[in-house]
């Protein structure tokens, strides 16, 4: 067996075995193919497709590739969350203490950037300090002692989902759905949960170009997680203009801490309770979402939520006084130069694609694996769809370290907002819910 030969038959639209994939996922591994052969699998499997046994078994051969976080003794449930990824998507910064304080362990292994979205490590990593590279052992000691880890995925986790996933990023592969749902299972079985709530994206925004692909991806993790006994609920949520006001990295943190302390966006709030309620449901501290989202809200309100994410910003070698003052502590970008609106009227679109891709060209984001993060730029909104404005009136605020910057994310924002006469009506924020039981549709 040649990996070769299994790139033609995926080019042609055969099958490979399970053994055939854990070949593969022991050769990605250990650094045995040439970056070029693993390049011409992913475009054939992108290009072809994985059957659905294909996609267990590469979960399987990714997952049994490294080893696995050890928590069966803890007596809580021990549940995560996981999106598909958005642009201004800080959710998980807000969610994991929030949900920790409510008294479910959080170990939340997560990932960077990845194509024209923003990644929850890069966001962390705006805290001065904050090391997200701890070993297995140490995040699991840290769950046991304050109930989360916030971590990026290890040499340990799924080594060969590693640098899939990376390779993905700079290969035009990111939007295959087998690929999209074998890389996030593999990651999150290796946490040894006892549950696991998915935040699947639709819209401009989202990596599937439909609804039906989209609900597709959703079945197909909750089957994985069926399949080893992790029962999955999953959420659809909105991605066609970005979530909350600030996008980029340390702007985000920044919006995320002011979520913790009761405030942020709405859009932010809602969508971090509804996932919340259903993690606290899968770690059996609450009977349903109702009496869940009442526990979240009290975390909240009682400070127990930011005195989480001190906790875990001092055991990762953070600043704490981010929690206090994040102007003071993140860092700053060297220009803010505002973009106005050209006409009266109503916003009828900021669309979220075309903003994840200008962080990128900001600086912001990633356009090969080697490339080094600028925290202190990206967007910061004052509008959504459907919004009256005025000429002159401030739309958004560019965050960039030169003048060349200033003029791409002005440009991005020419081409991001569209000002019309029309009144505009919002789709559904959540839409559906799809768990083993079937699809459910929210509104």
């Amino acid at each position: 067996m040649t990996l070769r030969d299994l790139i033609a038959r995926k080019r042609d639209g055969g099958a490979l075995t399970a053994g055939e994939w854990a070949f593969v996922a022991r050769g990605v591994a250990s650094d045995q193919f040439p970056d070029y052969q693993v390049a011409a699998l992913l475009m054939a499997s992108f290009l072809r497709g994985l059957t659905p046994d294909e996609t267990v078994a590469l979960t399987d051969a990714m997952l049994m590739s490294g080893s696995r976080l050890r928590l069966d003794h803890l007596t809580v449930g021990r549940v995560d969350k996981h999106s598909t990824g958005g642009v201004g998507d800080k959710v998980s910064l807000v969610l994991a203490p929030l949900v920790a304080a409510c008294g479910v362990a959080v170990p939340m292994v997560s990932g960077r950037g990845l194509g024209h979205t923003g990644g929850t490590l890069d966001k962390l990593e705006s805290i001065p300090g904050f090391n997200t590279r701890l070993t297995l052992e140490e995040a699991a000691r840290q769950v046991e002692r304050i109930g989360c880890a916030l971590i990026g995925q290890t040499a340990e986790i799924a080594p060969a989902d590693r640098k899939l996933y990376a390779m993905r990023d700079v290969t035009g592969t990111v939007a295959a759905m087998p690929l999209i749902a074998a890389s996030i299972m593999s990651k999150k079985l290796a946490e040894g949960l006892t549950g696991l709530v998915l935040d699947v994206k639709t819209g401009i925004g989202a990596f599937l170009p439909s609804l039906d692909d989209e609900l597709a991806l959703a079945r197909q993790m909750v089957a994985i997680g069926e399949h080893y006994g992790c029962p999955v609920v999953v959420l659809l949520s909105n991605m066609d203009f970005p979530l909350g006001h600030e996008c980029g990295n340390a702007n985000e943190v920044a919006e995320a801490i002011e979520a913790l302390k009761g405030g942020g966006p709405p859009d932010l709030r809602e969508l971090t309770l509804r996932l919340g309620a259903e993690m606290l449901v899968l770690g059996g501290v609450a009977r349903n979402v109702v009496a869940a989202t009442k526990t979240l809200e009290k975390a909240l309100v009682s400070g127990a939520a930011l005195a989480k994410f001190r906790e875990v910003v001092v055991a990762q070698g953070g600043n704490p006084a981010v929690c206090d003052d994040p102007a003071q502590v993140l860092p700053r970008p060297a220009r803010r130069e505002p973009y106005r609106a050209t006409r009266n009227g109503i916003v009828q679109r900021v669309n979220a694609l075309v903003i994840g891709r200008a962080i990128t060209t900001l600086g912001g984001g990633r356009e090969t694996m080697d490339d080094l993060i600028d925290h202190s730029v990206g967007f910061s909104l004052s509008v959504i769809p459907g919004t009256p404005v005025n000429q002159g009136e401030v739309l958004a605020w560019v965050l960039a370290s030169d003048d060349a910057g200033v003029a791409a994310g002005q440009a991005a924002l020419d081409e991001a907002i569209t000002i019309g006469d029309a009144p505009v009506t919002l789709p559904p924020f959540i839409s559906h819910r799809v768990t083993r039981d079937g699809v459910e549709r929210l509104s």
